[in-house]
């Protein structure tokens, strides 16, 4: 007779049966942050305008990093990671520090209005050239070893995918632009917040369409 682990079965398995299966993968919602990441990017920038609104450019730059602080610690304390929960810190840093330079409450937009506008240049330009950025970072998940281009429907589901996300960011980009230089602030943060995660979403989920199709078609 063959010895047994009075702790294993006879096969020197582990008890409790077959290992479980992994968990559930996070929804697209949820690597953004859930519902309450609308509210945590929104914010800083309600904050900001309303304080610039009644108080001076230095006390509003003060109340907009401490809100900003505390939205950070709050984040963390619930357990969100690290990079999700800084983010936001981050940015509202830079474009408080460029606000704090050059003495306008406008630029504290200016950092995302050429954001906006270097993304569209970066999204058109790679549809004109054949190789449109959603299909190849697909193609980079996948290990960078299939030849998507090659099949038309799936180029042309990246080509709709990446015209989409295109006109997001040069919808924001012409929008915000010309609040900038027409020095309404004001309308700036509405705008922002507007053109935020909404048309975000919309973006993403033609993306995740033009995946789940090449991932139809070419993982065989």
């Amino acid at each position: 007779m063959t010895a047994t682990d009075p702790y294993r079965g006879p096969a020197g398995e582990e008890p409790g049966g077959p290992a479980s299966a992994p968990g559930p993968q996070p929804t697209l919602l949820e690597q953004m942050g859930g519902p309450m990441g609308f509210v945590y990017s929104a914010v800083p920038v309600v904050v900001f305008v309303a304080a610039n609104a009644f108080l001076s450019l230095t006390m509003t730059i003060i109340v907009s990093v401490a809100v900003g602080l505390a939205i950070t610690g709050y984040r963390l304390l619930r357990g969100e990671r690290f990079s999700l929960a800084a983010g936001g810190l981050l940015g509202l840093a830079l474009a408080i520090g460029i606000v704090a330079l050059t003495g306008s409450a406008r630029d504290f937009f200016v950092v995302g209005i050429w954001t906006y506008f270097v993304a569209f240049v970066v999204a058109l330009g790679s549809v004109l050239a054949r190789r449109p950025l959603s299909g190849v970072v697909w193609n980079l998940v996948h290990g960078n070893t299939y030849d998507w281009r090659a099949d038309r429907r799936v180029l042309r589901a990246h080509d709709v995918a990446t015209l989409a996300a295109a006109a997001v960011s040069g919808a924001r980009f012409g929008v915000q632009q010309w609040l900038y230089v027409s020095d309404e602030t004001g309308l700036l943060g509405v705008a922002r917040i507007a053109m935020g995660w909404p048309l975000t979403i919309l973006a993403a989920l033609v993306v995740v369409w033009a995946w789940r199709r090449s991932s139809k078609r070419l993982l065989r």
